[in-house]
């Protein structure tokens, strides 16, 4: 009935051939002189989606998840993934041949300064990690009389016989009704910070920003519309694109050409190299730029200025045209959501639907808007424990029958030219137990603290992070990861430099789109994550306000499952806010769906309870 284009359901780990890849690993170090070699989950942009060419981590460890970093010394190899992927790690990992570690809890540096021995070398692709990252190994090694050792080429490309080819999507342009403002005006706004710290150059890292700055998007990386390249930015002068030119089309190329010079990947380095050579002060971000860009500017002799790239807040502070293309986007979207929704209550009860069907159905509903470009990251569907394996990615070998009884969670999202969508519903499948019911609520308690928040304007998103654990915490709960993330347009589902969690230490702009995205996960049983989007917004002043104040409005229009919710542990206000959240959702959805969803979505906002 349904198939999903957008995402395979094929398993991508090779556990069972990660000890013989480890052993040549081994043994081309050992050529080498080298002792230790660092495997990052990392591209040459230090993106957090990569191309199948840069899956350097899963293909010599098995372990496919979306952060993590290996270490393998002659003796022993050590991969850290943090609290999201404890459980996907050790099912996808030979721990006979990795010790698995907490990247927070025991940090790589903290290993090297155990593990390493005085006079040994550990290598590292100056590539693929960011110029602080280097720092702090480099510090690491240090402590324990070692040495960092930068490599010209990777080890693990030698061995990796089958390796896929660099992407070569196609450049677009993005269209000014959907960018709101013409790429010249960004680059005289980034030139206008960039005059303040007296730099010569800017380099753009990020491909999300050099996509940004100049209004195009790409294929190279799945689900992600971005263009992987790299930009210079001159304070005078025309800006260089540096692209493979096999992604250019002709009238592509016509149209970038008076905003800006066009290289190639390779002339990119040989750029850097000049600006050093002529002494120039460049700017550069040391948390997202690769070590091997600071290295060929200051090894010719150039001036590093670290700060933040002015674009990554530029772009997350959203105009108004991507406002409004931001609330098209969820309505479309949210009508979708609403017919798998009452799709799902009726098939699910059953016992014969399955998680790869869930995904391939919410997958098509999407792809009858006639707009849906992508999804915007694999759906997370988990039945049962499933659900508490935080970035499950189901497969055809891990597909399972979603059963009565159990909790289903499914979080996804949608990429339109308009805007980005993200969205987690937990699902009752038949009636719920007492302790589901508990537990959902707590999280929803927490879910609609953010939602309610009213803060000063510049509040970060650590200040506001503990009011979505307070009521998990009170009964001796919580979940390992952030409260909410930034969202890109029609970019990545995951953006800075804002965060709701305890390290996000940006402060909250008006304009901005975070996730709001509590939840409770309890291992070998089950998941719980309601996930909205919200826009930061002016608040209305009270009388006698001595700040400007900052809200939150929720972008996201889907029903949350009243079953799973117990009204007796709701504040009069909590059930105000869900009943106002659903009659919204019923309002605007309503119109857009076909006659018997419509009955179901009336019946399933219906108010939580008579006022008390």
């Amino acid at each position: 009935m349904f198939e999903a284009r957008f995402q395979s359901f094929e398993e991508r780990g090779e556990r069972g051939a990660s000890a013989p890849r480890v052993a040549a690993l081994r043994t081309e170090l050992a050529q080498r002189g080298i002792d230790g070699f660092i495997v990052p989950r990392a591209d040459r942009y230090q993106n957090e989606y990569v191309p199948p060419c840069a899956e350097r981590l899963a293909w010599l460890t098995g372990f496919t998840g979306s952060a993590g970093l290996a270490i393998v010394l002659a003796d022993r190899a050590a991969i850290f993934v943090d609290g999201r992927y404890q459980v996907q790690v050790g099912e996808e990992v030979d721990a006979a041949v990795f010790a698995i570690e907490h990247l927070v809890e025991r940090p790589p540096a903290a290993w090297i300064e155990a593990q390493l021995k005085r006079g040994q070398k550990l290598g590292y692709s100056p590539w693929l990690h960011t110029v602080d990252g280097a720092e702090q190994l480099a510090n690491a090694c240090a402590a324990a009389g070692a040495s960092l050792i930068p490599l010209a080429d990777n080890p693990v490309d030698l061995i990796w016989s089958d390796r896929p080819p660099p992407p070569l999507g196609a450049v677009v342009l993005h269209d000014l009704r959907y960018a709101g403002e013409e790429a010249q005006q960004k680059i005289a706004r980034v030139r206008a910070e960039m005059s303040k710290v007296s730099a010569d150059a800017l380099v753009v890292s990020d491909p999300h920003a050099v996509c940004w700055l100049f209004n195009i998007r790409g294929s190279d990386i799945p689900h992600t519309p971005v263009v992987l390249g790299f930009a210079l930015l001159p304070r005078e002068g025309r800006p260089t694109l540096y692209v493979d030119a096999r992604k250019l089309t002709n009238e592509t190329r016509r149209k970038l050409e008076p905003i800006a010079g066009l290289g190639a990947p390779v002339d990119f380095e040989r750029d850097l190299a000049a600006l050093g050579s002529e002494h120039r002060a460049v700017r550069l971000d040391p948390t997202a730029c690769p070590d091997a860009i600071a290295r060929l500017i200051a090894d010719n002799g150039g001036k590093i200025l670290r700060g933040a790239d002015p674009i990554a807040l530029m772009k997350a502070v959203k105009n108004a045209t991507e406002i409004a293309g931001a609330r098209a986007a969820h309505l479309r979207d949210g009508a979708a959501v609403v017919r798998f929704l009452a799709w799902f209550e009726r098939e699910a009860p059953s016992g014969r639907l399955s998680e790869v069907e869930a995904v391939e159905a919410l997958e098509s509903f999407r792809r009858d808007t006639g707009l849906l470009k992508d999804v915007s990251f694999p759906t997370i569907a988990g039945a049962g424990a499933d659900g508490a394996i935080v970035h499950y990615r189901v497969t055809r070998a891990s597909n399972r029958r979603i059963a009565p009884g159990e909790l289903f969670l499914i979080d996804s999202g949608g990429q339109y030219e308009d805007g980005t969508t993200d969205i987690t519903r937990t699902l009752a499948v038949g009636a719920p137990t007492a302790e589901f019911r508990q537990r959902f609520t707590l999280v929803l308690k927490g879910h609609i603290a953010i939602a309610r928040a009213v803060f000063p304007d510049g509040a970060t998103g650590a200040q506001l992070d503990t009011l979505a654990r307070q009521f998990l915490w009170r009964a001796g709960l919580d979940f390992d990861h952030g409260t909410g993330h930034g969202v890109g347009s029609y970019l990545s589902v995951h953006e800075g430099p804002a965060r709701i969690s305890k390290l996000g230490t940006a402060p909250l702009r008006r304009g901005m789109i975070l996730s709001n995205e509590p939840g409770y996960y309890r291992t070998g049983g089950y998941g719980i994550r309601i996930e909205n989007l919200v826009l930061v917004r002016e608040a209305a002043a009270p009388p006698g306000a001595e700040k400007p104040l900052n809200e939150f409005e929720t972008l996201t229009l889907a029903p949350i499952d009243r079953r799973l919710v117990e009204p007796a542990m709701m504040t009069d206000e909590e059930v105000a806010w869900l009943d106002a959240y659903h009659a919204h959702v019923r309002n605007v959805l309503a119109p857009l769906v076909d006659a018997p969803t419509q009955r179901w979505l009336i019946a399933v906002t219906a108010p939580l309870s008579p006022p008390r």
